[in-house]
């Protein structure tokens, strides 16, 4: 009976720990190829005037649904798309609720950022210039991609089954500042976070990882997922059977470098598939409930909107965005009688409970806004992502702001705003972290 009771001992010391926590979660997944059935206008570079040729591997839509011991629920979707639009994802979360209960605010959806996927309806919408037969294109794509994600998220949540919990981290180095096309000495942040999931029998089911980097390789008229798509790719063949999903970080001023070939999309998918691996191979840490999830909207005020006259003068000047956004503004000026002022802003927090928490932060946001998080919450751990729920536009700090260039204001055109942010915009969404940080 000793010996018996030794042995247990043993194997509980050398148990790797998050085997322990069985019974602790329940998560369910899914997944849906959100590839275009037919030809859409590619998105994230202005510059292609054709339209999409081909597909170097299917795009995706990857859901988790988790649920702690008091039945809290939440979804995380990741997507390779350039990005989702408040209007979609609210439309998909308010399907889901009706369905599952699981409501919006706890739903939150990433978007790789690819620059090889579809054009999205409204996210950017001023960068393309679109034949009324190409926008019948998007807008079809539109309708299929919201059928998608509410399908993706219900499955999910039907097949919930017994897991546990890991969180590590490890390092990707292909990341580079861009401020200045590119800039070696600025900021950027290398971390890879990894959340494992286990199922019952200790098997890995699932694999979140994420990465602060612009989806930017390539630039091909195929359909791909760039970096994120090969490093789901490869672990998905490593470890069979498991569902990896990217969650796209606070990349909004940082490029892969080198880039501009396939083959470099592969290198970096593989050099960031190998942090994860690196990561699963050393002891992680089990993450434990209750789940909190909460979510809110704070305005970000542009700086004055140029007058109807002053527009009516400007049309036919700059370039051609500028002419579309003069043109956006006039139109908007007579459908509701002024120009949007500001933007509302959106913050969604996930709390796996003291273990983990994962900041969800809308539109591109840039890097200074993960390190100053992780400063100010230093004693918490945290995993802060950009490019949740809707890609609206840049989102730059102070710093950036001042500094003005392409994520401090210029690239606002492209998104129908006449932009850029008033000062204050980096504190008002750091508030709002702590405010539904709070306990």
């Amino acid at each position: 009976m000793l010996r018996t009771i030794l042995i247990c001992l043993v194997g509980l010391l050398f148990c790797d720990q998050d085997c322990l926590e069985a019974g602790d979660w329940k998560v369910g997944m899914a997944r849906v190829d959100i590839t275009p059935v037919k030809p859409v206008w590619m998105a994230g570079y202005a510059s292609r005037k054709k339209t999409v040729e081909g597909t170097t591997h299917p795009l995706w839509a990857k859901a988790l649904v988790f649920e702690d011991k008091q039945g809290k629920r939440a979804a995380i979707v990741t997507t390779d798309l350039i990005g989702l639009t408040r209007e979609i994802s609210d439309a998909v979360g308010n399907r889901v609720a009706e369905k599952t209960g699981i409501t919006r605010a706890q739903i939150l959806l990433n978007s790789s950022h690819t620059h090889c996927g579809p054009v999205v309806r409204g996210c950017a919408a001023i960068a393309y210039d679109l034949t009324a037969a190409q926008q019948k294109d998007v807008d079809e794509y539109a309708k299929l991609l919201e059928d998608n994600l509410t399908r993706v998220i219900i499955q999910a949540s039907e097949s919930l089954s017994e897991a546990t919990l890991a969180y590590g981290e490890d390092k990707a180095t292909f990341a580079i500042n861009r401020r200045g096309k590119i800039n070696p000495d600025g900021p950027v942040d290398h971390t890879v976070p990894v959340l494992r999931i286990n199922d019952a029998a200790g098997k890995t089911k699932a694999i979140l990882f994420g990465y602060a980097c612009h989806n930017t390789t390539i630039g091909l008229f195929e359909y791909c997922g760039d970096y994120a798509g090969f490093a789901q790719i490869a672990l998905e063949k490593k470890y069979p059977g498991s569902l990896a999903l990217f969650m796209l970080g606070c990349g909004g001023d940082a490029n892969p470098e080198p880039r501009g070939t396939l083959a470099l999309a592969e290198q970096h998918g593989n050099s960031l598939s190998d942090a994860v691996i690196r990561a699963m191979d050393q002891p992680l840490d089990p993450i434990k409930g209750p789940l909190t999830v909460k979510f809110q909207r704070t305005d970000l005020p542009f700086v004055d909107p140029p007058s109807k006259e002053a527009l009516i003068k400007q049309q036919g000047q700059g370039d051609v965005y500028s002419q579309r956004l003069t043109k956006y503004l006039l139109k908007q000026l007579d459908q509701q009688g002024a120009i949007e002022t500001s933007y509302p802003f959106s913050v969604q927090v996930i709390a796996f409970g003291a273990d983990l928490t994962l900041v969800g932060l809308g539109g591109e946001a840039v890097i200074d806004y993960s390190i100053r998080l992780h400063e100010e919450f230093s004693g918490r751990r945290l995993w802060v992502a950009g490019y949740c729920n809707e890609v609206f536009a840049y989102v730059p700090s102070e710093r950036v702001l001042k500094e003005g260039g392409y994520e401090g204001g210029d690239a606002m055109k492209y998104f129908g705003f006449h932009g850029p942010f008033q000062p204050g915009v980096e504190d008002r969404i750091i508030q709002l972290v702590h405010t539904l940080l709070k306990p």
